[in-house]
């Protein structure tokens, strides 16, 4: 039912920015809780930041300072800011997003991150 579109992955060096983007297919305004995980190989998917729908916002440990979540509900788009970027960053980066009303939980397709030494 929503569909989620991740775009603005790449490859940079470390100490480099990139900002990542989730179109969705409906508005995230009001009912949905939004988040960005990203999975490297051979790891578990994580949480890197999240913005409920009343505005709480929470990040990893590992990226605090660095990373910043936002949205734009008029363009139904998510965004992740990626500052100083470190090989460990490396990862493929996906959109999620949760509807309070019906409890379902919808994934993007993921954007490649990768950071280079």
């Amino acid at each position: 039912q929503v569909q989620l579109v991740e775009s603005g992955g790449g490859l940079v060096q470390s100490g480099g920015s990139l900002r990542l983007s989730c179109a969705a297919s409906v508005s995230i305004f009001s009912r949905y809780t939004m988040g960005w995980y990203r999975q490297a190989p051979g790891k578990q998917r994580e949480l890197v930041a999240g913005l409920t729908n009343s505005g709480i916002l929470n990040y990893a440990d590992s990226v605090k300072g660095r990373f910043t979540i936002s949205r734009d509900n008029a363009r139904n788009t998510m965004y992740l800011q990626l500052n100083n970027l470190k090989p460990e960053d490396t990862a493929v980066y996906y959109c999620k997003a949760s509807d309070s009303w019906s409890t379902r939980i919808y994934w993007g397709q993921g954007t490649q991150v990768t950071v280079s030494s």
